[in-house]
Parts: structure tokens; sequence; C-alpha cells
């Protein structure tokens, strides 16, 4: 049996979860459908789910078509919730987009269509919602040709928009106008298929028509759009069946090694892990070891071990059964106790690098309301990063203070009535601040040599020069030493240690796009080891970057806000007073469509103005858009752990006086 893996994504509301429920009523799987509005759908398991009626967590069901195994992933539609989306963005063959018949193209699905766009993922958009009263057809179809997907085939019609008789019918080769548009489309892409289309060769056949358009919807060259409704049934044959037409899955069979890429994290009732994992060749086994890697903030490669206790594949909706994974299947894995989100098993080969989506750009300051839980609290957000890891926990220990990473309010809401079902935890948060960067200001050199009677207590010699790098660049570490001048283990201290330490820079932000080279190195054998570089690397890194000196960067968004046309003014001016920065103003018959750039501190200010200023008509969308120069005096963050900037206080605790 065949297998493919694909995405249902969406801006909020428009459908996802309700076109997940019809698709497996419809190919038998349940026999009754679920509303999100009810708390009773399959996808929507969390009790914070069902209660706030959205998509928190990724959710996998499965259902057949034929002799194909289609395994399906809702995701969140929120966008505090975007990193959900990313994870199931690495296992899937193809995504389902979802697009409201009455509110059309929105933010978000611009953010996921240019993010499709980029890695070249093959997409289906299906318009939802035809028997909604303002449900429409033609001019938005022009408006996803314009805003998401030129190069789009339409390929079912609708009657009686907006009404409950709304219905979708498929458009065929050889109906009056359809087979010259789908030639025009397709010919953009390929000459051979221009050249049979003016007559140069043979005469092109319904079958040359549709397989052309698979070969190119799955190439990502041409998307063809499905409408339909998930309430009423309407147009979900039709879209089922491009699923298994369009979208190339992979054989269910063993083929070469394992490798395998974990996308979700949960806790079982005993609170163990249990990973999900998309499968891509080989077999996944029970009682098994595997390697598995991962790579940290800074891209150093990780590579643990682990043993699968039990693995199972999803067949039929959400249940499990227990067999070995092979290629294409999504299984359930427990007994990985080290695994996280990410973790690729099998192999580093394929691991992805950077992410899709920018990380948070807001975090704040968590506090259990009761005395002496801070440790609980720990460990329970530790838990949650497990499923989430760019909630980056930070802890101070010597202000026992809690700080985690945010996209929004609404994550925060989340993360605190989840503390509260789950682990028992009352907690309060403190006011959301923006995260910032350094970026090095010019250039430092520093080095210590062994010398038992100075200063350096260490067996080790390290020299380090500091100096910016390219925008986007992260940390390059180099080396101008001879790469034999130390033992390997001696090396791999020096250049984690610097990756770990400019996680917090001169004014404790993490420091970016840096050059880092190794300019001096030296030994005592046999006394020497590993941890005397890593301890002094610190020390030089921090001398090196202080005569470089930073500069503070702060995160600016990129924004979206749709108003009504009487209100622009208003609006307008308040963007400003908020620092940003209007580029484009688009007006929509009797709304206006503005974009631009405001930075990420004042975002919440803007959000919470903008009822008022439109009569609780205007909406807003924000996404990272860059890094630029903090106003002054530069915004400090308190470091936590052990600061090498001060070396009496350093030198004491590493030595374990203090």
């Amino acid at each position: 049996m065949n297998t493919v893996n694909i995405g249902i994504l969406a801006h909020v509301d428009a459908g996802k979860t309700s076109l997940t429920e019809r698709l497996l009523y419809s190919t038998g799987v349940i026999d009754r459908i679920g509303r999100v509005d009810d708390g009773d759908t399959q996808t929507d398991a969390h009790e914070l789910e069902r209660r706030r009626g959205i998509t928190i967590r990724s959710a996998v069901v499965s259902f057949t078509v034929g002799d194909t195994k289609v395994n399906l992933i809702d995701t969140p539609g929120h966008p505090d919730f975007i990193s959900e989306v990313e994870r199931a963005l690495g296992v899937l063959d193809g995504v389902i987009l979802v697009i409201s018949a009455v509110e059309g193209v929105q933010a978000q699905t611009r953010l996921l269509m240019r993010t499709l766009a980029r890695i070249r993922m093959p997409v289906i958009i299906f318009v939802n919602k035809i028997d909604r009263a303002g449900a429409r057809y033609g001019d938005l179809l022009e408006s996803i040709r314009t805003e998401l997907a030129p190069s789009l085939v339409a390929m079912t019609r609708v009657e009686e928009p907006g009404t409950r008789q709304a219905r979708a019918l498929l458009r065929r080769i050889g109906e009056e106008g359809f087979t010259d548009e789908l030639a025009e489309v397709l010919a953009e892409h390929d000459d051979r298929f221009l050249a049979r289309f003016l007559g140069d060769g043979p005469a092109l056949t319904a079958y040359d028509y549709t397989d052309e358009l698979v070969r190119q919807t799955g190439g990502a060259w041409v998307c063809p759009v499905f409408f339909g409704s998930a309430v009423s049934g309407a147009g979900i044959p039709e879209l089922t069946r491009a699923v298994t037409r369009f979208f190339a899955g992979t054989p269910g069979q063993a083929g070469e090694g394992l490798r395998a890429t974990v996308f979700k994290i949960e806790r079982g009732w005993a609170g163990e892990k249990i990973a999900y994992a998309r499968v891509h060749s080989g077999k996944f086994r029970a009682r098994t070891a595997v390697s598995f890697y991962r790579r940290n903030r800074q891209g150093a490669l990780t590579e643990l071990t682990g043993r699968a206790s039990a693995v199972e594949v999803f067949d039929e909706g959400s249940a499990t059964a227990g067999r070995d994974a092979v290629a294409g299947d999504i299984a359930k894995v427990r007994g990985l106790k080290g695994v996280r989100i990410g973790d690729q098993v099998g192999t580093a080969d394929g691991l992805r690098e950077q992410h899709l989506f920018a990380s948070p750009s807001l975090e704040s300051i968590v506090k259990a309301t009761a005395p002496g839980a801070t440790p609980d609290l720990y460990e329970a957000l530790s838990r949650l990063a497990d499923q989430d890891p760019l909630i980056n926990v930070r802890k101070d220990d010597s202000e026992q203070e809690i700080a985690v990473s945010l996209y929004g309010e609404v994550q925060k809401e989340v993360i605190k009535a989840t503390l509260a079902e789950e682990y028992k935890l009352d907690v309060e948060f403190e006011g959301t601040r923006t995260i910032c960067v350094e970026r090095p200001a010019g250039t430092g050199e520093a080095v210590e040599e062994i010398d038992r009677k100075g200063r350096n207590l260490f067996w080790a010699t390290v020299g380090l020069r500091v100096e910016p790098g390219e925008v986007d660049s992260g940390i390059v570490f180099r080396r101008s030493v001879e790469v034999g001048s130390l033992p390997h283990a001696f090396h791999k201290a020096i250049e984690e240690s610097v990756r770990s330490t400019l996680a917090q820079g001169l004014y404790g932000w993490e420091v970016i796009d840096i050059v880092v080279t190794l300019t001096h190195s030296g030994f005592a054998a046999p006394v020497s080891a590993a941890g005397d570089f890593r301890k002094l690397t610190p020390l030089v890194l921090m001398n090196a970057l202080r005569q470089a000196g930073t500069r503070v960067l702060e995160p600016v968004n990129a924004f979206e806000v749709e108003v009504p046309a009487e209100n622009i003014s208003s609006v307008l001016l308040n963007l400003v007073e908020c620092g940003g920065t209007p580029h484009t103003t688009t007006a929509r018959g009797s709304t206006c469509l503005v974009d631009g750039v405001i930075p990420a501190r004042t975002v919440q200010d803007f959000e919470q103005q903008l009822p008022g200023l439109t009569q609780g008509e205007g909406t807003l969308h924000t996404r990272f858009h860059s890094f630029q120069p903090a106003p002054t005096p530069a915004p400090v963050r308190r470091n936590s752990g052990i600061n090498a900037l001060d070396r009496k206080e350093y030198m004491l605790r590493v030595s374990g006086r203090i």
C-alpha cells in the first residue's frame, strides 16, 4: 500500500479541524462528525483545545482512499503556535491550504504560502465555506492568484455560492474554457508541453493534460484550487481524490537504512515520553537500539543513543497498531528518554539546520504563587519545552527567576492553563518584554597562557579574536592554529564553550553574526584536560568581546492591518506614534490594507488600541522581519548562570568556592 503524509494549514477559523472531521467521515473512519464548538472533534483531544475551540498541538489521524493510506496532520491556525506548523512541514509530502470563501486571503495565509513556496512544498488550496452568506468565487480566485499563487488552476466551479444549496462541480478536460485555461498555465512551465499545444508533435490527450498537471503540482510549480464546504460535504469527494492523485506518497517498504524525523513529543499517563516520528526510509523496530541526532541553537551536532521499547503505527483515525514502522509511516515511539522534537533518528544526513519561521521575539518572567514551588515550576516548564523547543526556558539561580520565550499573549494564557491543569501549579506572568540580540561593533582579541604563578589557574592556553560576521550568519568558529596543535577533544571543548558562552553577551543578550577565531593554543601533557579549556575559554572570549564592544538590536515585525476606510487616518497616526513605518496602503472596497514595519516592543500597545480606533472591525497580523538598533540606553538582561564578565566571581564559582 502507498502512504502519503499531508498537512492541513490555514489562518485561524478557516475550518481546518472541521475539514479533517469531514474527511474522516467521508472515508468511513468515523460515523458522526464532531464540531469544534461542541469540543468533540477527533484531533482537538486536549481539554484546553476543546474549551477554547482552537488547535494548540498538531494531531495525527489516518484514513484510506483506495490503495493509498493518508496520514493527516491537523496544525494550529493561530500565529502564537506557528512552531507547531514548522515541525509538521518537515515530515509532509503535501499541504492542503484552507481559505474561507467569506474572509478570503488573510495575513496568516500569506505567511504560510510564502513559506510553502520557499521550501517548494506541493500545495492544494481548498476554499471552504462556500455555503456561508457572503461566500465568493470569481473575485476570490483573482485574489488568490494575485496574493498567493500566480499559477493556479480552478479545478471546481461553484453554483449558488453563499446559500445552503451551494455546489462545487468538477471541471473536466474538454469543458468550454477549462482546457485552454489549463493549457495556458501548464505551458508556462514546460516548453515541450507548449510545443505540443501549438501543434508541434502528437495532439494532446486528456491523459496528457492530467499527467502534466500532476507533475507540475508535485514540483510546486502549479497550485490546484478546489471549492467546497466541510459542513455540507460539498466538494469533499473531489478533494479526497485529488490528495491521492496530486501528492506523491511513499511505498510501504523497508528500503535503505533508518531515517526518521521526530516532530512531536507528548507525555503518557505515567509521565513517559512518547515521540511521533515520520519514517523516511528503512524500518523502525521496537526493542532495537538507535542513534538520534540534533543540532543545538549554535549549530553544533550531537549524537545520542536509545532503545525504543514500543513502536505503533497510525491506522484508521487516531488508532494505532503495534508493528514495525516502514517508509512513509508515522509512528508513536516509546522508550527514547532523551529524544526531543526535531531529532533525526538513524542518521544525521538531511538533518535540517535552520528554522522556517522566526524564533519567538518575546519573553516573560513566570513565578509560582506557592512558596518553594520554583523547582517544580522549572521542571514543568522543561517538560513543556520538550513538546515545544521554542519555549526557551531560562533560569537565573541567583534571583530564582524563570523566563520563557513566547510568540504572543495567547500562548502565555495557554501555558498558564496547562501548568494549572496538568501540573497543579498556579503561576503569574510578569509583563512581556522583547528579546534583543547583540552584534559585535568591532574587533577584539585576548589570550591567556599557561602560567601557574599568574592569573591563569588552568592548564590551558587559549587566544581568541572576535569580529563582526555577515548578517544572519550566526556564530562562525575558525582556527588560525594548526589542527594538530591540540588533541581533538580540546579543540571541541573550546568550540563548544565559545558557542555556549555567546548565549549571553555584554548586555545579557545572545550574540549573533560573529566570527570567532582561535589564534593561540597550548597544553601541558599529561595534566591538561578538556575541562581546563572549557573553563578558560569564557574568560578569554568575554575579554575579547569587551574590547570589540557590541550593539544591542531589537526585533522589528512586519505588520498587515486591515481597517474600515473611514478609520484609516487615525490608524496611521497611531501606528506612527507606536514607532511603526507604514509602507503601502491598498484600498479594498470599504476597507484599507496597510503594511509596514513596527518595533516588536510596541505591537501589544497598538493591538490594544486598534479595536477602539476601528469600532472593533480592525484586524492585525505581525511576523518577525529583522533586527534594528535598540533605543538608548540599551536594554539590559541580567546574566543568568556563571558570568565570565566578572573574573573574580567567575573564578570563585568554577572552583566551587561559592
